[in-house]
């Protein structure tokens, strides 16, 4: 990380022994080497795991997040790198703030993101004033993403390895949050170097396979996590096509999402059909043509703002967005809402959009990343 005249590499006017960081440590091979590294640099580093759901097959699940195996594998990293760790029980909080929205969401027919409300809630919350409350001058991440300074304070920016940012996931981070939180992965070219510096830091987690699954639904099976959280949610109902002819039948809204082709059970049918819109009040799945899940125009709330100038100085932001973690941004018109909300006009027409989803803003043709909202219907 470079140094800036007089700081260290974490940006204060001290010397790193006279610096705590706290590590929010996953048990992955990213967060144990940003506290391998800052220790190795000499910091005062404090390591702590969030618990956050550790019931029955998460437990079993080798690529499910915060189970019992990570725990275990961020602890023998302070154990052998010097530092204190410490295990937060934050079951009762992930529930409240993360679980039952994702199941209240989903019943809703939205496609709700929680690992964006994870880090918003509960890590870049709740966790934050932990570190607060153990003196820390502040909080590091295994997060692939930056923060430079500005001409007004710290500024987000993409990961330089683009393939592993993660901004989509860090929209919601406050300016406030942001003052305190670094980032010491984000200038990496790749997954690789980092690999390469748990080797060289001796680290057992070197080679540890990357979670690919949200932690609370360790097999990808979301319609029976939401049937287990709220049981009779699989209701049945009508597929029927956007003209009014009834196509079929399904076992519950909660197995479709917007732009699904496969697995729908009507098939012998002349066209390709898609989810183009999930009716949740009449347990109807409503399919048609491809054409039809094209949108320009998307109403977003729950806006957070990283602008230097207010968000509703102007009356229309030309910048980028992503509606989607796995797409690239695109160039859109960003109008805000006296109601403290915006309607985002993209320039070409994108397929699949879904209540739900975040929309996140960024500086076109930069890495600034500027922000961003929640996607909803619109009423």
């Amino acid at each position: 990380m470079p140094l800036e005249s007089g700081l260290n590499s974490l940006g204060f006017a001290k010397a790193p022994a006279d610096t705590r960081v706290v590590v929010a440590m996953s048990g992955g091979v990213d967060s144990s080497v940003v506290a391998a590294q800052l220790a190795e640099e000499g910091y005062d580093v404090v390591g702590v795991t969030l618990q956050l759901y550790d019931h029955g097959a998460a437990l079993a699940k080798k690529g499910a997040c915060c189970a019992g195996i990570d725990i275990h594998d961020a602890r023998r990293v302070a154990e052998d790198m010097g530092f204190p760790h410490y295990v937060l029980d934050y079951e009762n909080i992930f529930r409240d703030a993360v679980i039952d929205e994702f199941a209240d969401s989903y019943l809703a027919g939205a496609t709700p993101v929680p690992c964006i409300r994870c880090n918003e809630r509960v890590k870049f919350k709740d966790l934050l004033e932990t570190a607060r409350d153990l003196d820390a001058d502040c909080m590091a991440t295994g997060h692939y993403i930056q923060r430079k300074m500005g001409a007004h304070g710290p500024e987000l920016h993409c990961a330089a390895d683009a393939a592993r940012d993660q901004s989509y996931f860090l929209f919601s981070t406050t300016p406030e949050q942001l003052d305190f939180l670094r980032f010491p992965l984000g200038h990496l070219p790749s997954k690789h170097a980092t690999r390469e510096l748990a080797a060289r830091y001796g680290l057992k987690v070197a080679d540890k396979p990357d979670s690919q699954d949200i932690c609370f639904v360790p097999d990808g099976n979301y319609a029976a996590v939401i049937e287990k959280l709220r049981p009779g949610a699989a209701e049945p109902g009508e597929i029927a096509h956007v003209d009014g002819r009834i196509l079929g039948t399904h076992e519950g809204v909660i197995h479709y999402t917007i732009g699904q082709r496969r697995g729908l059970g009507i098939g012998g049918l002349s066209e390709p059909l898609y989810v183009v819109k999930l009716d949740v009040d009449a347990q109807r799945v409503i399919v048609g043509p491809k054409e039809l899940l094209a949108t320009r125009l998307v109403p977003v709330r729950e806006i957070n703002w990283l602008g230097d100038a207010p968000f509703d100085s102007r009356p229309e932001w030309h910048l980028s967005v992503k509606l989607r973690s796995t797409r690239p941004p695109q160039e859109a018109i960003l109008r805000p809402l006296p109601d403290g909300g915006a309607e985002v006009e993209l320039l070409s027409p994108e397929e699949g959009v879904s209540p739900g989803q975040a929309c996140v803003f960024y500086e076109t043709g930069d890495s600034r990343i500027l922000g961003g909202g929640w996607i909803w219907r619109g009423y």
